[in-house]
């Protein structure tokens, strides 16, 4: 228990600001006994009570080192600058109570020599392998020859990590499932929550014109959208996009919203250079009617919100990998779903329960199910209420808060925190 008077310091390390830990750092600076410290390269928007300290992350060096292993080389360099800038932050005489932070780029690889004996809780994302995973999951980008000892490579920095102190977190029950059973044992599964007051079901939306800058969408319109983080073949864009010829010119009156940036998160780039986005215009050229297919980049949360609001059909698709947010996001906001038959969305989503779930490699299977969510109304609302129902019940952040406390709490042997 927390004693009166006693200050509980918290030491938050991402690269990006405040990514995983947005809703914990707001909901712990929130206590005046609690003091919170994030190291991060990320330039967020800030959150009151909380403490933000930059680090420069150091250059990926392109030479000197065989590619398999620069990731390690990297991981190394940043975990260096990260015990340089905890190093200053003890000798002003800040020592947390807990250190949180995420081991994919292996920025708490040496916090353990800087601060000996914290608990440490790391985010572990996912461990790398050959079935049932992402790699070789798409016979359009098969998998390299070398791919076993890729792989082990790709590891190395969750090895460490598990090697070292401390224990871990996961988000899903794939994610921990990807990692092998020894290590199963020192992660616990912590599912995300979503804030279920902002993302909500608005169908007075679809009553009216929809306005998105310049984007207008007619109430008799219907409206198909698409959210990754980026335009990618890991979250299904080549096949979401190869699905829409068939679909707008059975619907005259679709129009289709994609929100994402043009960059690669995972996976590579396009081998004939461009963005993927470039790549699919070109083998779609004269197929599409573009003036109703819109990106718009990735949107404020307020926009994105009504954007998914107003979705008649919402496509989320995934290879057998890391979930994304957006996923739960528009099950929190019950939008009818076309989803993709992978094994982390099958954990979330039931088939003609809760969304409609496709084969993630055919394009006519996908926009088969967008086309009948768009003709089939009654459908439609089933799916969403019974989604939005669902999230309620799974996707709580206050739940997902208390659990992260206990969690917490049982580390630090401080309950009640």
């Amino acid at each position: 228990m927390i004693r009166p008077g006693e200050v509980v310091r918290f030491l938050f390390v991402h690269q990006s600001f405040p990514a995983q830990y947005a809703h914990m750092v707001a909901h712990l600076a929130r206590r005046p006994e609690h003091d919170v410290v994030f190291i991060t390269a990320g330039k967020g928007p800030d959150i009151p009570g909380v403490r933000r300290v930059l680090y420069r992350p150091p250059e990926v060096r392109q030479d000197g080192a065989h590619p398999f292993v620069r990731e390690m080389d990297h991981a190394i360099h940043r975990s260096e600058a990260i015990a340089t800038v905890a190093r200053s932050l003890r000798d002003l005489g800040f020592r947390p109570d807990i250190i949180i932070g995420h081991h994919g780029w292996g920025e708490l690889l040496n916090i353990d020599s800087v601060f000996p004996g914290v608990p440490v809780l790391g985010y572990f994302e996912f461990y790398y392998g050959l079935e049932d995973r992402d790699i070789g999951f798409d016979p359009e980008f098969p998998m390299p020859q070398e791919a076993g000892l890729l792989i082990r490579c790709k590891n190395a920095i969750n090895l460490q990590a598990l090697a070292g102190p401390g224990e871990g977190q996961t988000p899903t029950r794939f994610q921990l499932g990807t990692y092998p059973a020894w290590a199963q044992e020192k992660i616990t599964l912590l599912d995300e929550g979503v804030d279920l007051t902002q993302y909500r079901p608005d169908p007075s939306l679809r009553q009216k014109p929809f306005r998105l800058g310049s984007i207008s969408v007619a109430p008799y319109e219907t409206l198909v959208t698409y959210a990754a983080r980026n335009l990618e073949p890991y979250r299904g864009f080549h096949s979401f996009m190869r699905s829409l010829p068939a679909l707008m010119k059975a619907r005259p009156d679709c129009r289709v919203i994609l929100m994402g940036q043009e960059d690669v998160s995972y996976g590579l780039p396009p081998a004939g250079g461009g963005t993927w986005r470039q790549t699919m215009l070109r083998e779609l050229e004269g197929k599409l009617d573009l003036s109703r297919i819109h990106f718009v980049g990735w949107l404020e949360r307020e926009q994105m919100v009504r954007v998914l609001q107003r979705s008649d059909a919402h496509i989320y698709l995934t290879y057998p990998f890391v979930l994304s947010w957006s996923l739960r996001e528009a099950m929190a906001v019950g939008c009818p779903l076309v989803a993709s038959d992978t094994a982390p969305v099958r954990e979330y989503l039931t088939h003609g329960e809760t969304a409609l779930l496709v084969p993630f490699l055919q394009p006519d299977a996908i926009g088969d199910a967008v086309l009948h969510l768009l003709e089939n109304r009654t459908l439609a609302e089933t799916l969403a209420h019974n989604v939005r129902r669902h999230a309620e019940n799974v996707l709580d952040v206050r739940q997902y808060l208390a659990q992260y406390e206990a969690l917490i709490g049982r580390m630090t042997g401080r309950e009640g925190i």
